[in-house]
C-alpha cells in the first residue's frame, strides 16, 4: 500500500512582500531600541554614533538576505567606532542577531571565518596604537567569539538542520517513487505469471490441434491436396507452439524450473561437433563438471552454458577464421567454469567484416549469465587471441547480482559517504577552528599577563622631568609604549574632558602607579596614586 507524503510548510522566501517588509521593520525597531539609551547621560561622541547607527542598521536589515556579511559588518564597524574593545551595550543585540542570520544565510563557512579574522586583525592596531594596551584587544576578541561567532554557529546549525530536513524529504519522495516502481514490477511479474498460465493452457490446445491434424493427414478418405493442406496446418500448429514457448519463456520471471526448450541433441557436444563439421578447428575438454543438460545442472545455467559456447565459437569463426579454438568445461561440484578461447588468426587471414551475431551478443549474454546467478568476462588474451568465460553455480540458482560491477557502491552509499565527509568538514570549520582560536587566545593572554607589567613601568627620572603644560606628543614619546590596563583600586575617575594614563611604579607592583592626565593636547596633571588613595597632582 502506497503512503502519500505531505510536504512541510512553504519557506520564508514565499511570503508576501508586505509580510517581509513588516518583519524587517520589526527587526529594525528591535535592534534600534538599545541605541536610544545613548541619548541620555553619555558623551556626545557616543550620542552622534548612535544617531548615525539607527539608519545604518535599517540598511543592514534591508540587505541581510542578499549580503548577510555586509549587514553584519555594519554593527561591527559602529561598535568599534564606539568602543575599541567591541563591547558596547548599544550594538550587542545587533551583533548577535545579524551574526545568527549570517550563519543561516551564508552557504560556505570560509568567507565568514575570513570575515571574523579580518575583524580581529583590524581591532588590533586600533587598540595598540590608540589605547596603547593589549587588554582591550583581548576583550574585543572575546566579544567577537561570544557575541558574534557563537550566534553564527547557532545559525550555521540551523542551516545544516534545515538542509538535512530537505534532504530527508527528497529521500522520502525518492522512496515513494521506488515504492511505486516496486508496485509496477509486481504487476509486471503477475502479468508474466498470467502469461505462463496462458502458455500452459493454450500450448495444450495447440498440441491437441496438431495431434488431430496429424490424424487427418493420414486419413485415406481425404484427397491428396486436402492431406497436404492438413499437413501444413499441423506444421503451423507446431511452429506456433514453439514460438509461444519462446515468447513466454522470455516473459517468465519466476524461479520455477521448466522443461528445456533445447532439442535433445542440441547440447554442447552437438554444438562443438557441428562447428567441427563446418571446418572450425575446435576441441572440447572436460574436468569434473556435471552434465549441462541433465538434472544436476539448473535449467537456466544449462542454457547459459550453451549460449556462452555458442557465442565464443561464433566470435572465433567471424574474427579469427582458421585459428584453433578450445572449449573447456571445469566443475568442482558447486560451480562450473566455461571458457572458449581462440588463438590469434593465422598470418594473412583477414577477419570477417560481418559483426558478431551469436543470437544475443556479449551484452545479452552477460544478462543471461547474470540471471542464472553467474558472472561473465570477455576480452583479449595476452597471446593476441580472444576469450569468453563464465562461472555458473551448479547447486541450485545462485544469487543474482546487479548489472555492472557488483563491487561499486550504490547511490545511497555514495550519498551517505558524501554526507559524512561534509559533516566532518563543517564540524572542523564551525567548531574546531573557533575552539582552537579561543584556546590560543587564552594562552596569549596568559603570556601577556606575565610579561606586560615589566613593559609598562615608567622610569622615575623620566617622570621627574615631565612638566605640567608639556605637549602631549612630546610627553608620550618618552613614555613606555604600553600602559596599565586599570589603575589601582580606589583611584577616582578623571575629570570630564581629561584622558589619564597609568604606568607602573615598579614591576609586578599593582598598589602604586604613576598617573598622567592630558587635556587639549597638553599634560595637565601628574601624580602617584596608591590603592584607595586620591591621585597627587603637581
Amino acid at each position: 500500500m502506497l503512503t502519500r507524503l505531505r510536504r512541510p510548510a512553504p519557506p520564508a522566501a514565499d511570503r508576501p512582500r508586505w509580510a517581509v517588509l513588516l518583519l524587517d521593520g520589526c527587526l529594525w525597531a528591535a535592534l534600534s531600541v538599545p541605541l536610544t539609551a545613548a541619548f541620555d547621560g553619555v558623551p556626545k561622541d557616543r550620542m552622534w554614533t548612535a544617531a548615525i547607527g539607527i539608519p545604518l542598521l535599517a540598511a543592514a536589515v534591508a540587505v541581510r538576505r542578499k549580503r548577510p556579511l555586509v549587514a553584519l559588518g555594519v554593527p561591527v564597524a559602529l561598535a568599534l567606532a564606539t568602543s575599541r574593545n567591541l563591547f558596547t551595550f548599544e550594538y550587542a543585540t545587533a551583533l548577535a542577531v545579524l551574526a545568527y542570520l549570517a550563519g543561516v544565510r551564508v552557504e560556505r563557512a570560509r568567507p565568514s571565518l575570513w570575515f571574523f579574522t579580518g575583524i580581529a586583525a583590524v581591532s588590533l592596531p586600533l587598540c595598540v596604537l590608540l589605547v596603547r594596551n593589549m587588554w582591550p584587544w583581548f576583550t574585543a576578541v572575546l566579544t567577537l567569539l561570544f557575541n558574534v561567532v557563537l550566534p553564527w554557529l547557532l545559525g550555521r546549525y540551523r542551516r545544516q538542520y534545515a538542509a538535512l530536513v530537505r534532504t530527508g524529504w527528497q529521500l522520502a519522495e525518492r522512496m515513494e517513487h521506488e515504492q511505486q516502481a516496486v508496485a509496477d514490477r509486481t504487476r509486471l511479474r503477475e502479468r508474466a505469471r498470467i502469461a505462463g498460465d496462458m502458455h500452459d493452457s493454450l500450448g495444450h490446445e495447440l498440441a491437441l490441434l496438431a495431434l488431430r491434424a496429424g490424424a487427418l493427414e493420414v486419413d485415406p478418405r481425404l484427397a491428396p491436396d486436402q492431406r497436404a493442406a492438413v499437413g501444413e496446418l499441423r506444421a503451423a500448429a507446431g511452429a506456433a507452439t514453439e514460438h509461444l514457448r519462446d515468447i513466454i519463456g522470455v516473459l517468465r520471471t519466476d524461479d520455477r524450473a521448466e522443461p528445456s526448450r533445447l532439442p535433445a541433441d542440441d547440447s554442447v557436444e552437438a554444438l562443438v561437433e557441428r562447428a567441427r563439421g563446418s571446418g572450425l578447428d575446435v576441441s572440447l575438454r572436460r574436468a569434473g563438471e556435471p552434465e549441462t543438460g541433465g538434472t544436476a545442472m539448473p535449467v537456466m545455467g544449462a542454457r547459459a552454458v550453451y549460449r556462452v559456447v555458442q557465442e565464443g565459437l561464433t566470435n572465433a569463426a567471424k574474427h579469427a577464421p582458421g585459428a584453433p579454438v578450445e572449449v573447456r568445461l571445469t566443475g568442482d561440484g558447486r560451480r562450473l567454469d566455461v571458457t572458449v578461447t581462440n588463438a590469434p588468426p593465422p598470418p594473412g587471414t583477414a577477419p570477417s567484416p560481418v559483426p558478431v551475431s551469436g543470437g544475443n551478443g556479449l551484452v545479452g549474454l552477460d544478462e543471461r549469465v547474470r540471471l542464472a546467478g553467474g558472472e561473465l568476462r570477455a576480452g583479449p588474451t595476452p597471446e593476441g587471441g580472444f576469450e569468453v568465460a563464465a562461472r555458473l553455480p551448479t547447486t541450485g540458482r545462485g544469487p543474482v547480482r546487479g548489472p555492472g560491477d557488483s563491487s561499486r557502491w550504490s547511490v545511497s552509499q555514495r550519498e551517505l559517504a558524501s554526507a559524512r565527509q561534509q559533516v566532518r568538514r563543517r564540524l572542523v570549520q564551525t567548531v574546531a577552528v573557533p575552539a582552537a582560536l579561543f584556546t590560543g587566545l587564552l594562552l596569549v593572554m596568559g603570556v601577556f599577563a606575565l610579561i606586560s607589567p615589566s613593559w609598562s613601568v615608567l622610569d622615575r627620572g623620566t617622570y621627574e622631568r615631565l612638566r605640567i603644560g608639556d605637549d602631549r606628543t612630546a610627553v608620550e614619546s618618552r613614555l613606555p609604549f604600553f600602559s596599565l590596563d586599570v589603575p589601582p583600586d580606589g583611584t577616582p575617575a578623571p575629570p570630564p574632558g581629561h584622558v589619564c594614563r597609568y604606568y607602573g611604579y615598579r614591576a609586578y607592583v599593582d598598589d602604586t602607579a604613576y598617573a598622567l592626565c592630558f587635556a587639549d593636547g597638553r599634560l595637565v596633571s601628574k601624580g602617584v596614586v596608591h590603592r584607595r588613595d586620591r591621585p597627587a597632582s603637581k
